[in-house]
């Protein structure tokens, strides 16, 4: 029996249902308890949870997810806590429900860690960071960047600590297929890529957007205007604004920021790998004359 630790006294009528299988995990230090009126559900579930979570023994949850299969037309019902948050007679509508609801709650209730809608590649140590939200391209770009050789951290959050460092977010990419269609779930080694482990430094951020014929033309921004950027995409920048500030403060001290409209990813990708090593390139002349002189 899961009990939650906001000392919620229960969920009423979804308490009485008999639970065959169920899970207790943790992910970015956000208990979350999975429950399940069928066993055979449970090994497709588990694509589909957050990277890097573990097992956890702990019955006390701060977020509590129970599936409900219809024994008669085995149409599912997905809850979060008491709220009915997904109906569908396909699995897959469910489990992607779970997945984007449960990657907002993680991003909400995380204490120490910042979660701002973004794409993260890394380039000789640091990331390239693209703000956006759905439907803004940044998956197709952050899959073309790894296939031109990036490695991935991220197609949905830039995970930030608090000195504004960049932390692996590795999920499974979900690249679109077409209006109406369900995304294609593709694992960064079917790209020819891998994922990254370490925390680092921004280096670069894109403000961009995908616009048909459009040439990637970057022109340089101040930092005050990328903080606001990143702000506007940050989960919790209404709730927890005095907490969100200093990190993206310190997150764009060190990096350029540019802004372009983009046209195909596979074209802006070359350019903007490019762009990034020349730049790199300038800063590392810059100091060894610094030091020479």
């Amino acid at each position: 029996m899961f009990q939650f630790s906001n000392d919620n006294n229960g969920l009423g009528l979804l308490d009485n249902i008999h639970w065959k299988a169920g899970l207790s995990l943790i992910s970015y230090g956000v208990q979350v308890g999975i429950r399940i009126n069928e066993k055979s559900v449970l090994d497709a579930w588990l694509d589909y949870l957050p990277p890097n979570w573990q097992p956890s023994t702990s019955s006390v949850v701060d977020e509590l997810y129970s599936l409900i299969v219809s024994d008669s037309d085995s149409f599912y019902s997905l809850y979060r806590g008491e709220e009915l948050i997904a109906e569908s007679p396909e699995i897959e509508d469910i489990l992607e429900s779970f997945d984007s609801d449960l990657r907002l709650q993680i991003g909400t209730l995380v204490k120490d860690q910042l979660f701002v809608h973004a794409g993260v590649v890394e380039r000789r140590g640091q990331a390239i960071v693209i703000p956006g939200r759905s439907w803004s391209g940044k998956t197709t770009l952050v899959a073309a960047l790894v296939k031109a050789g990036a490695i991935y951290y991220s197609d949905e959050y830039a995970v930030l600590d608090l000195n504004g460092w960049v932390h692996s977010y590795p999920r499974t990419l979900s690249i679109r297929q077409g209006e109406g269609e369900r995304t294609k779930r593709c694992p960064v080694e079917a790209l020819g890529g891998i994922a990254g482990e370490k925390p680092i430094p921004i280096g670069l951020i894109v403000q961009t957007q995908y616009q048909s014929g459009a040439q990637w033309s970057p022109q340089e921004i101040s930092g005050g205007q990328a903080v606001l950027t990143l702000l506007d995409n940050t989960l919790v920048a209404c709730l927890r604004p005095e907490f969100a500030l200093p990190i993206l403060g310190k997150a764009v001290s060190g990096a350029v920021i540019l802004k372009s409209q983009r046209g195909e990813a596979e074209e802006t990708a070359k350019a903007l790998l490019q762009d990034f090593d020349n730049l790199m390139n300038f800063n590392s002349e810059d100091n060894h004359h610094d030091t020479s002189s």
